[in-house]
């Protein structure tokens, strides 16, 4: 295996670093959705008969400690801890099942969430050797 060159490992620091922004984002927004659960149940409100029904507080709890965690591992990947790399692919992958089973609740706020746990899964998975 050849080493990385310089371009190689500048785009792997970015891509981390970026990964890194945007799970304290992601986290971030997930535990204020779950406050937001916990503080005021009736604000989140089903219109229609979906497969997944849940009660709201408990997915307060739940997404308020996932964004925590996920918030969490965020900044040790940032500090670059080479633990933080997998765990984020496993709690980032937890993340995205809960917010598209929190979609009929706030559809718009669980796409925007799943979108950056996308963009972070990409992150931390793309090649950044180069080809000789």
């Amino acid at each position: 295996m050849t080493q990385p060159t310089s371009t190689g490992q500048a785009w792997a620091t970015g891509l981390t670093v970026f990964a890194a922004i945007f799970m304290m984002i992601s986290g971030v927004a997930t535990a204020i959705q779950g406050i937001v659960a916990l503080a005021n149940s009736e604000f989140y409100v089903v219109g229609r008969k979906y497969t997944f029904q849940f009660d709201v507080t408990a997915w307060g709890w739940i997404l308020l400690l996932l964004g925590i965690v996920v918030a969490a591992v965020g900044v040790f990947l940032y500090v670059g801890q080479t633990w933080a790399r997998w765990t984020a692919l496993v709690v980032v992958a937890l993340s995205m099942i809960a917010n598209f089973t929190w979609v009929p609740y706030y559809p718009v706020w669980g796409i925007i969430v799943l979108a950056l746990d996308g963009a972070v899964i990409w992150a931390l998975t793309v090649d950044t050797r180069e080809q000789v």
